[in-house]
């Protein structure tokens, strides 16, 4: 068995349970260091797929009672429903405009440089955004409105391009509709669910040949420490949006942006 290939695994499992529920783009941080531990070939490919989804049922796992009570008062409660109606429609944008550009994304925009760029730029929009006035006139999951739900799907739109931010380009544009931070970050949690459902299997049907019995244990690893990292990240991160704004997840954005552009600027941009 490859130990080290089993360590990079650890190394990517917990980056990307660390990074996919706060706002600093945990694709950014899975191609930086997928580059910086040479393991960036096709079954990387695959294996952020199994990194994904771990990192995604920890929030399935996390809402299982609020999941099982939405799902089973669907029919009968009109709060139930809209929360489902509404997370779907949240998750068409981004579905639709995922389809259309993928490749394109894919083959040219997965590199440091736009990342570093993305990073940068996203930093700058969450202090301009955290220094606007905002009225939290949404409270709670079941208040969105289906424009409301509409607005953030457009901002999820801009999360297809690396270095967004997912969960950074929900969370901002929910606290500029009116969510207030606990429903943006919690809206931004159920969106995720089927947006990352969606691509973890769209990207797996995509690349499901590359797959053998030999990389069972370390897409495992993978699995499971993104599983459990997300886990307490996305504990800790309830807990710190109650108390602060973002900006420090803004400061960190373009300091960490412009270490890469100095760190590949040096090495000439071999990659």
């Amino acid at each position: 068995m490859d130990v080290l290939l089993l360590l990079k695994s650890l190394i990517l499992g917990i980056v990307e349970g660390i990074t996919e529920f706060i706002p600093v783009s945990s694709t950014g941080h899975l191609i930086l260091a997928g580059d910086v531990l040479r393991f960036n070939d096709e079954k990387a490919k695959v294996f952020e797929v199994f990194i994904q989804l771990g990192a995604i049922l920890s929030v399935v796992w996390l809402y299982r009672e609020k999941l099982s009570g939405v799902f089973r008062g669907f029919s009968t409660r009109k709060e139930d429903r809209s929360l489902v109606i509404n997370t779907l429609i949240a998750f068409l944008p981004a579905a639709f405009a995922g389809l259309l550009l993928h490749k394109t994304i894919k083959a040219y925009l997965f590199n440091p440089l736009t990342v570093a760029g993305a990073l940068i730029v996203g930093g700058l929009a969450i202090l301009v955004i955290e220094r606007m006035e905002h009225r939290a006139y949404v409270r709670s999951l079941e208040s969105i409105t289906m424009k409301q739900a509409l607005g953030a799907g457009i901002a999820q739109c801009f999360a297809l391009f690396p270095g967004v931010s997912r969960s950074g380009a929900t969370i901002m544009g929910g606290l500029m509709i009116g969510f207030d931070r606990k429903v943006a970050v919690e809206f931004s949690f159920f969106l995720a669910i089927p947006t990352m459902f969606a691509a973890t299997a769209y990207d797996l049907a995509k690349s499901l040949h590359l797959l053998s019995v030999a990389d069972v244990p370390f897409f495992f690893v993978g699995f499971i420490t993104s599983f459990f990292s997300a886990l307490l990240v996305i504990k800790a991160f309830l807990g710190f949006v109650a108390r602060h704004d973002f900006s420090g997840f803004a400061y960190y954005r373009i300091v960490f942006g412009l270490l890469i552009l100095v760190f590949y600027g040096y090495r000439g941009w071999t990659f």
